[in-house]
């Protein structure tokens, strides 16, 4: 089961997915086929966030290669959820953060020593209680 305040990491060569049981979430694992010549991959993940969290989903993309991340991303969108992906000028391959910016999934695009701050914040205030408008 997910606890509060701990990080977990995918297993090699194992698929890294979240579901819900008797109303709490929990992680499991899977073998099946590779996405985006991946496995563990980003994908199948965020799909399974899209399921479990609907609207109270949030992915966070920092840098990496390829477009791993951008199908489950639109997932998590049409779920109701949001996305925050780390700026081009703090990435060292803006790959993964880039396509998902350029296909207008992530509602900020922040440099990475600003995420942890935004993420505090919204655990603290939710997602849109400080938003300015433009």
């Amino acid at each position: 089961m997910l606890a509060p305040g701990c990080a977990y990491i995918a297993r090699g060569d194992h698929h890294l997915i979240v579901e819900r049981h008797a109303g709490r979430a929990g992680l499991a694992m899977n073998q099946e086929a590779p996405e985006n010549f991946c496995r563990p991959a980003a994908d199948v993940l965020f799909r399974s966030v899209a399921r479990s969290h609907g609207s109270g989903a949030l992915a966070v993309v920092l840098t990496g290669m390829g477009h791993d991340g951008l199908s489950g991303c639109g997932a998590i969108r049409e779920a109701g959820g949001d996305i925050i992906v780390q700026d081009e000028a703090s990435s060292v391959v803006w790959g993964m953060p880039g396509f998902i910016a350029r296909a207008g999934l992530a509602s900020q695009v922040i440099a990475i020593d600003q995420i942890a701050g935004e993420l505090r914040r919204r655990v603290a205030h939710g997602p849109r209680a400080l938003e300015v408008a433009p």
